[in-house]
């Protein structure tokens, strides 16, 4: 009898989410309106979490989603809680709301671990890097699960596998660890520190140092800023994007003295980040972290290249997507694209009409033609619309030095040479008009045309020193993914921290930290 009446009561639910009642009434708990119904129709309504260890893994998971940067209120903790203590054989009722929370829990949570939180389309327009998933695959996996109280495995299946995920979440649990001892000490500010000198700073210093294991823990009452204290400033600057001179300046001091629990927000932001785009990934790739200024070239699930960066400007921004590369173009010209010609070139020119000699540059009308500067009315521009084009022709000048790497997509953004190496060796590197400059990019063109017969070394530099315009195709086009990470994980498991340069992680924390709701796109084929 009490198993009719629960069929009936877990009917009742799923009928009632099916209409979208339940999603209008801000009293009903329940948030999952295409998978719950299927998975209980599956089920001819009966309860599903009949397994002892399938609730139990369930509640340990929603626990530990914590340590994922989530929050565990989001997949009902609290509710669920609180009914195991008054559910009863003898009440249908509480049994099929108990079954249906814990169900719509295991829904949410599998839905931020597979899609984050966060939905990037609401931040970011041209975001290009969706995903959907089929309904069928998925309810047959997550049926077998919580029938044979495999329920651990299923939600571990649903983070990204890749080592930046699992890195940032171990540093996440790291930092929590520091919260929780009280944070890290606050050092006073003061004149600049080096190596040799004496300061009761330093002991405080010895002590910020040692909580994020940039050095050991040794001679920790020393004044001294020894060679241990140096190596670890060292360290620590490294490790956040600040030049490394071993000093304690005001940039460096302001770093150390950013509170725990910002880093630990920055943490949960990027883990999010992850969770957006780490899922399925090719086995090669190439990889542009915008925040963190450089480029890495993934093959077979291994960086086999990085190199530094320069990326756009805080007014001409790298934008975050995701294409192919499909050629190589050895002294390619650069035809300006409209806002650098209205906002740089033509302001340039008006000033000095020489400018296009000395930069090496022509103008063609609409069709290519080329166009007589002389017979140009330069005190027009930029004022009214310029109806020609302006081209840079090949050569140490050009802006895209000797060779670019073209995904063609609207934002006009590549990977390119320049003749302006200096920029390398700045710690913030946002200088480019939003495409993205690398060091060394003629060993990248070789690693790319590794597979193409005769294109080593020698004849690259044999093409670039032609000073003719020389296109090569890929053998078939490599997945590039323009990323903006604020905070990952080096190569020695080593957290880093990046600068927000484009104040983007804001947006995502307040996401993080708000309610719990579905984007608006669909998810599911």
């Amino acid at each position: 009898m009490a198993s009719i009446e629960g069929n009936s009561h877990i009917r009742g639910w799923v009928e009632r989410i099916k209409t979208g009642n339940c999603n209008r009434d801000k009293d009903c708990p329940i948030a999952s309106v295409i998978f719950l119904p299927k998975l209980y129709e599956k089920y001819n309504y009966q309860l599903i979490w009949t397994n002892p260890d399938s609730v139990r893994q369930l509640i340990n998971a929603i626990k530990d989603s914590y340590y994922d940067g989530l929050t565990p209120e989001d997949y009902h903790l609290f509710l669920i809680q609180q009914l195991q203590k008054t559910v009863t054989r003898s009440d249908p009722a509480k049994q099929a709301e108990l079954d249906l929370i814990l169900t719509d829990s295991l829904v949410r949570l599998g839905y931020h671990l597979l899609f984050g939180k966060v939905d990037p389309e609401s931040l970011d327009s041209s975001w290009n890097m969706s995903r959907k998933l089929e309904l069928d695959p998925i309810l047959m996996i997550s049926s077998a699960a919580i029938d044979k109280g495999k329920i651990t495995g299923l939600i571990d299946s649903f983070r990204p596998q890749a080592g930046l995920y699992q890195g940032l979440k171990q540093a996440l649990a790291n930092y929590l660890k520091i919260l929780a001892k009280g944070g890290w000490p606050q050092i006073p500010a003061g004149e600049k520190l080096k190596s040799g000198m004496t300061s009761p700073r330093v002991i405080i210093i010895r002590q910020r140092l040692v909580a994020t294991t940039d050095m050991p823990a040794i001679n920790m009452e020393s004044t001294l800023y020894d060679d241990d204290v140096e190596t670890g400033i060292k360290k620590f600057q490294l490790r956040h994007g600040i030049e490394v001179d071993g000093i304690v300046g005001k940039v460096t001091l302001a770093a150390m003295n950013v509170p725990v629990q910002v880093r630990i927000n920055q943490l949960r932001v990027n883990l999010d980040r992850a969770r957006w785009i780490l899922h399925d990934l090719p086995k090669d790739f190439v990889m542009v972290d915008i925040a963190g200024f450089n480029v890495q070239y993934i093959r077979n699930g291994r960086v086999i290249w990085k190199t530094r960066a320069m990326v756009g400007t805080t007014y001409r921004k790298t934008p975050v997507f995701r294409d192919q590369i499909r050629y190589i173009e050895f002294n390619p010209t650069w035809t300006i694209p409209p806002t650098i010609l209205r906002k740089d070139t033509l302001p340039k020119i008006k000033r000095d009409p020489e400018s296009l000699r000395k930069e090496n540059m022509v103008v063609l009308n609409q069709q290519g033609s080329s166009i007589d500067p002389a017979t140009i009315d330069w005190s027009q521009y930029p004022g009214k619309v310029f109806p020609y084009l302006i081209l840079q022709q090949p050569g140490p000048k050009n802006a895209l030095g000797r060779v670019k790497f073209m995904f063609p997509n609207k934002h006009n953004v590549y990977l390119h040479d320049t003749p302006n190496k200096s920029g390398f060796n700045s710690a913030e590197r946002t200088f480019s008009s939003g495409c993205i400059r690398i060091e060394d990019p003629l060993y990248f063109a070789e690693l790319l045309l590794s597979d193409k017969p005769g294109w080593d070394r020698v004849k690259i530099n044999a093409a670039v020193e032609s000073r003719k315009t020389t296109r090569i195709n890929l053998t078939k086009p490599l997945t590039v993914m323009l990323l903006y990470w604020t905070a990952e994980v080096d190569n020695e498991y080593r957290v880093v921290f990046n600068q927000d340069i484009y104040n983007r992680d804001s947006a995502v924390l307040a996401g993080l930290n708000d309610n719990f709701k579905f984007r608006s796109s669909k998810i599911i084929k």
